[in-house]
């Protein structure tokens, strides 16, 4: 019996989904999955995010700009993408994924600039007043500096301490947690820590599968007995909280 779940962060737009994106949907469906927040991260993934989003009801565009971008793009295509953004920002549930990813930052430059691509998008989300996803990587209590402020704030993919993500939940933010949860200690002991009213679940898909291969929105399924399990809970409570919560973070 599937549960009614949301994959609260995919990347359908990616081109590893080129040849069987539309099975990939009804493969998600099949498996209970109710909502997908595809989120952009360039030019073309916001633009193929947006098309997904209007052609299907529940798909759900978030427009972003990827840390690597942001360190590494030209200031042009910085500011076509925050142009997008902010053009679209009517077809979003979100803005996001953007944030820092410090692990791929070699020198303080590059930290700086991705800093700097990373605050005009936070600025953006606080004029819009739409939910930020952030991609904090090595960068957990950094990015939570910068966010103060922004009245919706999701951590995708969260993985970094138990400490931190403390501080996070009592700004009363999110932290999602990948289909890592199903194979990584560390994950499962974020999940067994966070309260259930600020955990979302996604898959990251393509990326972090808990099977072989390429991850897919089908396999959020995965997800919910692990936690259900470390948090003493029954699977459809997991999925029943985990999408209240996404559907009250993202108004879907």
């Amino acid at each position: 019996m599937p549960y009614p779940i949301i994959d609260s962060h995919c990347h359908l737009d990616f081109p590893k989904f080129n040849r069987d994106r539309e099975e990939t949907i009804l493969r998600a469906r099949e498996a209970g999955v109710v909502g997908m927040v595809n989120s952009g991260i360039s030019l073309k993934g916001n633009r193929i995010t947006l098309e997904l989003a209007e052609k299907n009801e529940d798909i759900y565009a978030a427009l972003g700009l990827s840390p690597d971008i942001g360190r590494g793009g030209e200031d042009k295509e910085i500011n076509a993408i925050l142009a997008q953004i902010e053009e679209n920002a009517g077809k979003a549930v979100g803005i996001g994924e953007a944030g820092l990813d410090f692990q791929d930052c070699k020198t303080n430059e590059e930290r700086e600039r991705q800093t700097a691509a990373f605050k005009k998008v936070i600025e953006l989300a606080k004029n819009l007043d739409k939910p930020l996803i952030v991609h904090a990587r090595q960068a957990e209590a950094e990015v939570l500096k910068l966010v103060k402020g922004v009245d919706t704030v999701i951590y995708h993919c969260y993985s970094g301490p138990v400490e931190t993500m403390w501080e996070i939940v009592d700004m009363g933010y999110y932290i999602s947690l990948a289909t890592l949860v199903c194979f990584s200690e560390h994950h499962q002991t974020l999940a067994e820590a966070v309260p259930l009213e600020n955990l979302l679940l996604e898959t990251d898909s393509p990326f972090l599968s808990p099977r072989k291969g390429r991850n897919e929105p089908a396999f959020i399924v995965d997800s919910v007995p692990v936690v259900a399990q470390l948090k003493d809970k029954e699977p459809a409570e997991i999925a029943k909280s985990t999408t209240e919560n996404a559907r009250r973070a993202f108004k879907i």
